[in-house]
């Protein structure tokens, strides 16, 4: 498991996008770090809003990819999944339900303009929360 000072100085490649660590935070006796990124809601339109991203991804799964420099998802004692390039999605664009890196993931709206990402496995503990607040 990376030290928090590794969460710090690394990015997160999440979604083709790169996520900076916030903060760890328990969930059910769980560690999860916590990463964020905040982007424009899209180009195209005069007055884009912001739109705050967050990534709550278990302590275990982060690993460092040095041929990157990059932090990514791996199932501890894995070696890291094969890169799959592809282009960025708007946030909005995308679906509630997906697959990343090797895992299955939700994202909510937290709020205006806000949203969260999550292991879906660990749906019913992020259900209790108010994932705005963590």
């Amino acid at each position: 498991m990376l030290e928090e000072g590794d969460l710090q100085m690394n990015l997160l490649e999440f979604r083709q996008k790169s996520f900076q660590f916030d903060h760890i935070v328990a969930v059910d006796s769980e560690e999860y770090a916590v990463f964020t990124r905040t982007e424009t809601e899209t180009e195209s339109q005069l007055r884009p809003k912001l739109v705050h991203l967050r990534v709550y991804a278990p302590r275990e799964w982060i690993a460092y990819d040095p041929e990157l420099d990059l932090l990514r998802l791996a199932r501890e004692g894995e070696s890291l999944p094969p890169r799959i390039p592809r282009e960025a999605q708007e946030s909005a664009a995308e679906p509630t339900q997906f697959k990343e890196q090797g895992f299955d993931w939700t994202r909510v709206s937290t709020g205006d303009h806000a949203f969260a990402y999550f292991p879906t496995d660990r749906a019913a503990r992020f259900a209790s929360v108010q994932l705005a607040s963590l």
